[in-house]
C-alpha cells in the first residue's frame, strides 16, 4: 500500500484548487515569507539585543510559524464544500482572519523596532491594551482552523479515504481546541516559563527550559495538531486508528500543560 491510495482524485480535486478555494490564505503565505528577508538583514545589521537574541528574532520565529500555519490552511482549503468560495460569510470572514494577522505581524515587528517586549508588555496602559488587543486578534486566526475543520467534516466530496477525511478535520479543530486555553494560560501567566530559571539551559534549537515549566512545548504541539494527525491518516486506512491518535495526540499535549504549570522541564536530560 502506498501513499498514493489516499491522495484526492485529481480529476475532481486539482491542487490549482487551494488558489481559488482561500487565494489570500495562499497569498499572504508568501508575502509573510518575502517578508522575513528584510527581517533577516535588520537582524545582520541591528545589534541590538532584547532577553538574550536579536530584537528581530521574535519577528522572524512569527514569521515563519504563520507561512506555516497559512501554507497549511492554504492547501487544506481545497478539501472545502465547493460553495465555499463563493459564499460572501466565507470571504468577510477569511477578509477578518488576514485583517488580524497583519496586525499581530506589525504589533511584533514594531515592538522590535523599539526595543520592547511585544508579548507580556504590561508596563503601560497603550502596552496593556495592545496586549489584550492582540490576544483577541491571535484567538480570531486560530479560529481559522476550527471553521475549515468543520468545514471538512461535512464535505463529503473530498475524495479522500474516509481515515484521511477525518484525520484532516480531527487535526484542524483540535488545533484551535488545544491551543486557545494553552496560550490563553500563558498569557495570563504573562511569561512562558513557569519557575524562574537560573542559568538559563535550554533544549538546542527550540530553546525550551530546562530547567523550569516551560508552556511553549504544549503550545507548539497543540498548533501543529493539523500537521500530526493528517500524517496518521496518511498511513493508516483506519478511522479508529485516527480517533485513538486525536485522543492520544491531546493527552500528550495535556500531559505537558501540566508538567510545564508544574514547574516541571521538558526533557531535561537533553541538551
Amino acid at each position: 500500500m502506498t501513499l498514493a491510495a489516499f491522495a484526492p482524485r485529481p480529476s475532481n480535486l486539482p491542487l490549482s484548487r487551494q488558489w481559488t478555494a482561500a487565494p489570500a490564505f495562499a497569498a499572504l503565505t508568501g508575502l509573510i515569507l518575502l517578508a522575513a528577508v528584510p527581517l533577516l538583514l535588520a537582524m545582520a545589521l541591528d545589534p541590538r539585543v532584547f532577553q538574550g537574541e536579536s530584537v528581530w528574532m521574535k519577528p522572524l520565529k512569527f514569521h515563519l510559524a504563520l507561512s506555516v500555519y497559512l501554507g497549511t490552511l492554504a492547501l487544506y482549503a481545497r478539501y472545502l464544500p465547493s460553495s465555499w468560495p463563493a459564499a460572501r460569510r466565507w470571504r468577510v470572514y477569511v477578509a477578518v482572519v488576514v485583517g488580524c494577522i497583519l496586525l499581530e505581524l506589525l504589533w511584533i515587528g514594531g515592538a522590535a523596532a523599539l526595543g520592547t517586549a511585544s508579548h507580556f508588555n504590561v508596563g503601560s496602559l497603550f502596552w496593556s491594551m495592545a496586549y489584550a488587543a492582540m490576544g483577541v486578534a491571535a484567538v480570531t486566526l486560530t479560529s481559522a482552523s476550527l471553521v475549515m475543520g468543520i468545514g471538512v467534516w461535512r464535505n463529503a466530496g473530498t475524495g479522500l479515504h474516509p481515515a484521511l477525511h477525518l484525520s484532516l478535520a480531527l487535526g484542524l479543530v483540535l488545533t484551535f481546541g488545544l491551543t486557545v486555553p494553552v496560550a490563553g494560560f500563558m498569557s495570563q501567566n504573562l511569561s512562558h516559563h513557569v519557575g524562574v530559571p537560573a542559568t538559563g539551559a535550554s533544549l538546542a534549537v527550540m530553546g525550551w527550559s530546562r530547567e523550569v515549566g516551560d508552556l511553549r512545548v504544549a503550545h507548539f504541539l497543540a498548533t501543529h495538531a493539523m500537521h500530526a494527525l493528517p500524517l496518521v491518516g496518511l498511513l493508516t486506512r483506519s478511522q479508529g486508528v485516527v480517533w485513538a491518535a486525536a485522543a492520544g495526540y491531546g493527552l500528550l499535549v495535556a500531559g505537558s500543560f501540566a508538567q510545564a504549570i508544574s514547574g516541571l522541564p521538558f526533557l531535561p536530560w537533553i541538551g
